[in-house]
């Protein structure tokens, strides 16, 4: 993006990229939200799950994350569920009649390794046992190759997008048992999605309401952001660049040739969904803190 986005900006800016690592990107989403110069000239790009630490009230949050100037978001992500194909599990019938839960992987508790399994259990009755502490994707695979761990819940898009999951998909090593989204995903048409699931097995309103705030921070994709109070002007500047940006011929080409699917979100759809996941009821949140592992 941004050997891009200065060519749809006046004056046509270089673009930095400046990495700014901790808690999981709460440093760099406090950082633009109170520090950052409302100028237009200081993007965030962070982990979309971060409005999860602002609902369970965690300290280290400074941030409102429906007062950030939302730009844009390259894509929309879905989550899937998938398990080794020699365990005994082929359904999520199996998977709820478990005498023994199966290992899934996790990174951490804001993470789809960790809060789709919970969500799985809150809205089907499905049991996990959560095997946390792996530094990454990465290492999560290669635990399920030994067997280690025998499930994980990455997004639809790394499954197609990259190895080991090509091969897995091809040669039949893991079984997808659930996809999230609100239609199934062409290559994935004999899995079932979580909302046809808990109409299924009857799944309370409120478990519904708890999985779609928790579904929509995949849908968010990758969030750019401005500071709070950038003038009306630069806003509408940045979130025009940001839409040509996404159009332009050479990234989509790039972008094809890296497997990358652009499906963008505006600025005005994330401020609106950015207002509706912060705006919830107790009952909701307490059950947030449950996901999250509070």
């Amino acid at each position: 993006m941004a050997l891009y986005l200065g060519k749809y900006i006046p004056g046509n800016p270089t673009i930095i990229v400046q990495n700014m690592p901790g808690a999981g990107g709460v440093v760099a989403a406090n950082y633009i939200y109170a520090v950052a110069k409302p100028d237009g000239l200081t993007l965030g790009a962070f982990n979309p799950g971060l409005y999860f630490d602002q609902l369970v009230g965690r300290p280290e949050v400074k941030f409102d994350w429906s007062k950030f100037t939302w730009i844009g978001s390259p894509e929309q992500n879905y989550v899937l569920h998938y398990i080794r194909a020699d365990t005994p599990f082929k359904t999520i019938e199996d998977l709820r009649n478990a005498k023994e839960p199966p290992r899934c992987g996790s990174t951490g508790t804001g993470t789809t390794g960790h809060y789709l399994p919970r969500l799985l259990d809150e809205t089907l009755g499905v049991k996990t046992t959560i095997v946390s502490g792996y530094q990454g994707g990465a290492e999560i695979d290669l635990a399920v190759e030994r067997n280690e761990i025998v499930c994980w819940s990455p997004l639809i898009a790394t499954y197609f997008g990259r190895e080991p999951y090509k091969r897995w998909h091809k040669s039949g090593f893991v079984r997808v048992v659930v996809q999230t989204g609100a239609k199934r995903d062409e290559r994935l048409r004999d899995v079932p999605t979580l909302n046809e699931l808990m109409q299924q097995y009857k799944t309370s309103d409120s478990a519904k309401r708890l999985a779609k705030v928790i579904l929509t921070a995949a849908t968010l994709g990758r969030p750019i952001s401005a500071p709070p109070g950038l003038p009306l002007e630069r806003m509408k500047i940045l979130r025009g660049a940001y839409a040509k940006t996404l159009k332009d011929p050479e990234l989509l080409a790039e972008a094809a040739k890296r497997g990358w699917e652009v499906e963008p979100l505006t600025g005005e759809e994330l401020q609106s969904l950015a207002k509706d996941v912060v705006a919830q009821p107790r009952e909701v949140i307490e059950r947030i803190k449950w996901v999250m592992g509070n």
